[in-house]
């Protein structure tokens, strides 16, 4: 027995699984995926966050390894349902004893409609998962997430050879990179070095890149401001591609803002209208924050919009061979409806 304890003072009684610990503090947050909850948890943007599934039945095909898209770095997870008997000839394990070896605690058996409800009405806030019901919140709602590129970005640089033909040569800076960007550069003939967070501008450029992405990662990306002032050095000097914080964090080096969204997108379920074509694409996201179109007029054309909240999906600078989204063009698991952004960012690369 233990308890999901909001900021606002609802409480939801459950069962612990995963790893044991007396008390778990971070930011509640529900994503909509039906599938891919390996790809959730692995996943490092959300670290510093609870992560709450809104589909009720959660591990019913295991722990299958080649699925993962990082090292987790959430701080507990939440579900209706936990399967203890996974069917899939690819699992290598159950959930549960997973959770446990990562030391991520969590709890099940609760209302997850009930959570996200709520989330969706008063707006995101923080939780935490105990064995008592605290008589004080306040070290609950004091909660930050802060600091959590640094805890996730890649220790030393690493390169990724093209598959078949090199083509390109790319520099990844991974804020929290998930694995398919880049295989997804693979595939298409390019060959990717991962460098950390604080890799300086001067030392990419001196390394003679085709072109620069900037990788999707967690938390404010405003309070990132060593890494924005190194991508405000590289924009204009080589084709750049941003994804989700890379997005983020070039609209800030080009002079714009970002605010945090009510309870943010998370899910493979988020239509983004391409505002050229106007044709809608049906994406995956996992952000908190979003760009302030409206700060970057007479710098940058917004590309895509959310069909639901008209919130910014994407940028496009021109004259600096610059373009980024908030979604997931390497969706994994899907859907994958704009993976062509990244044969855009290949033509850019060609002089295309």
């Amino acid at each position: 027995m233990a308890y999901l304890v909001l900021g606002n003072g609802s409480v939801f009684e459950g069962k612990r699984i995963g790893y044991r610990t007396s008390a778990t503090i971070g930011e509640l947050v529900f994503t909509t995926g039906m599938v891919g909850y390996l790809e959730t948890l692995t996943d490092p943007s959300y670290a510093g966050q609870i992560v709450t599934q809104t589909f009720p039945l959660i591990g019913n095909y295991g722990v299958i390894p080649a699925d993962f898209e990082g090292k987790p770095a959430l701080t507990a997870y939440v579900v209706r349902d936990l399967c203890d008997t996974p069917s899939n000839f690819r699992s290598e394990g159950n959930l549960d004893a997973w959770l446990r070896q990562n030391h991520i605690p969590g709890l099940c058996g609760v209302d997850t409609r009930e959570i996200t409800r709520q989330i969706r009405e008063q707006g995101v806030m923080n939780a935490a998962i105990c064995d008592e019901i605290p008589s004080d919140l306040s070290e609950v709602n004091a909660y930050l997430v802060q600091n959590v590129v640094q805890q996730v970005t890649c220790e030393s640089p690493e390169t990724y050879p093209a598959q078949g033909t090199k083509r390109f040569a790319v520099t990844l800076i991974d804020y929290g990179a998930k694995r398919n960007i880049i295989r997804s550069l693979q595939q298409r003939g390019c060959e990717v070095t991962v460098v950390p967070a604080s890799t300086k501008a001067d030392t990419i450029l001196e390394s003679d890149p085709d072109g620069v992405m900037l990788s999707n990662g967690p938390g404010d990306p405003a309070e990132n401001t060593g890494c924005i002032a190194e991508i405000a050095k590289l924009i204009g000097q080589l084709p750049v591609f941003g994804i989700c914080l890379g997005h983020q964090m070039a609209a800030l080096a080009m002079g714009g803002t970002t605010f945090k969204l009510k309870y943010g997108h998370r899910g493979g379920n988020q239509p983004a209208t391409d505002l050229e074509s106007g044709r809608t694409f049906i994406t995956s996201q996992n952000h908190g924050y979003a760009v302030d179109a409206d700060s970057l007029k007479d710098i940058g054309i917004q590309t895509f919009v959310n069909a639901n909240d008209g919130s910014c999906e994407g940028i496009r600078y021109p004259g600096k061979q610059c373009f980024t989204v908030q979604f997931h063009p390497e969706a994994h698991s899907g859907p994958q409806d704009t993976s062509f952004l990244f044969d855009r960012f290949t033509q850019m690369m060609g002089g295309k």
